[in-house]
């Protein structure tokens, strides 16, 4: 009879249901150690952050112009005219602070408790890939406002890229897409954001599925990752999980109603002007350790190599520490790495602070030695860790 589903429809419809609600099953009775902490809940923070940032990033750009006149003005008219653009964008602003903070404690959290060690390798170097294309994405969209810190900051940028000897001059051009920021730029950073956005998706996507195939890290070790000490996703880890993100919520909240201040740049609300450069030039807080090491550094070309040597040296961790895994917290040697990650936290913050005072006076020497042992971490003490464990296994 026409208009009638065929039986071949029907057993595909049934199938594609059975599909889903294995995966539903499956996804829930994913096993995790039970001793897992609450910094394991930061990736579930992640998850709800980036699905705001999408959904809010979406709508923002239907009405922004990337245009180096218009630019400003499309983004005050979206604030001021758009039934909720001042929330929305509230919330844009809000949640980039929000999720690089989390993914910074993501990473730290990771380092700490060795959770780049075999099997999880390949899950280690996609969550750095994913920390690299998140800086990429954040820096491009701090420059669309075309505020004066977004014309600065791209100015900056493409003189650091233009330091590279022999190409430099050619690299700078192709960022900026002229001699110096402008419609050109805007066009390349406002792709750039709205494309790996969308890569960004995937590879959360390709890092939770990593997640499933290899299994979940524990706080205590290979033995906590016994089957016997392992508790199903659903309910204990779910309840976990959104006791965190509800957390989260009303942290992001205060901050997006009663201290903006703390995520927003007055000098941004100023429109760009090429001919006025401002007094203070510094990119948004989560970039300053990096700014800070680019400073501290006399060449300009030793700078950007030491400042993008400094996210690049992720990617090198788990050949750096070669050591069995067997220094989880109960271990006797504990605390010398919880004293080395207390000297990388310390570095990466002062670094931070040296760069938002310039690194100038006393902050030069503050800079060099938070540089100093930010990276002494990954050089000395893991290499050291890691024979100083065999030794101890040997023994």
């Amino acid at each position: 009879m026409e208009g009638s589903p065929s039986c071949k429809d029907q057993t595909g419809r049934r199938h594609e249901a059975a599909g889903v609600e294995a995966f539903v099953k499956d996804y829930m009775g994913f096993l995790l150690p039970a001793d897992l902490n609450l910094l394991w809940t930061i990736g579930a923070m992640l998850v709800a952050v980036l699905g705001l940032m999408l959904l809010s990033g979406l709508t923002l750009a239907l009405s922004y112009t990337p245009d180096a006149s218009l630019a400003f003005g499309s983004v005050e008219a979206l604030e001021r005219r758009m039934p909720s653009g001042w929330l929305l964008r509230s919330l844009h602003m809000t949640g980039a602070s929000f999720f690089m903070a989390a993914l910074y404690l993501h990473v730290f959290r990771g380092l700490y408790y060795g959770s780049y060690r075999a099997p999880r390798r390949g899950l280690w170097l996609i969550g750095s890939a994913l920390l690299v294309m998140v800086m990429v994405t954040a820096f491009a969209g701090y420059v669309l406002p075309w505020g004066q810190m977004s014309y600065w900051g791209a100015d900056v940028a493409g003189k650091a890229v233009g330091a590279v000897p022999v190409i430099g001059s050619l690299l700078e051009r192709v960022f900026l897409g002229g001699d110096a920021p402008g419609t050109p730029t805007l066009h390349r950073m406002f792709v750039l954001h709205f494309t790996l956005a969308f890569s960004i998706v995937g590879a959360v996507v390709l890092h939770v599925a990593v997640l499933h195939a290899r299994g979940s890290s524990s706080p205590s070790g290979p033995q906590g990752e016994t089957p016997a000490r392992m508790l199903p996703f659903y309910p204990y880890f779910t309840i976990k999980d959104t006791l965190g993100v509800v957390v989260m919520a009303l942290l992001f909240t205060m901050v997006m109603c009663f201290w903006p201040g703390l995520i927003t740049e007055p000098a941004n609300y100023r429109p760009a002007n090429p001919l006025h450069t401002p007094a203070d030039i510094e990119p948004e807080w989560y970039f300053l350790p990096f700014y800070g090491m680019l400073q501290a550094v006399p060449s300009k070309f030793g700078g950007l190599l030491v400042s993008a040597g400094a996210v690049v040296v992720l990617f090198c961790v788990p050949w750096l520490d070669r050591g069995p895994g067997w220094t989880g917290p109960k271990s006797g040697m504990r605390w010398l790495a919880w004293l080395a990650m207390s000297v990388l936290v310390a570095s990466f913050v002062l670094a931070g602070l040296a760069g938002s005072h310039h690194v100038q006076g006393v902050w030069l020497l503050v800079g060099r030695l938070a540089t100093v042992g930010y990276y002494a971490y990954f050089l000395g003490f893991l290499p050291f860790y890691a024979k100083l464990a065999n030794w101890g296994e040997r023994a």
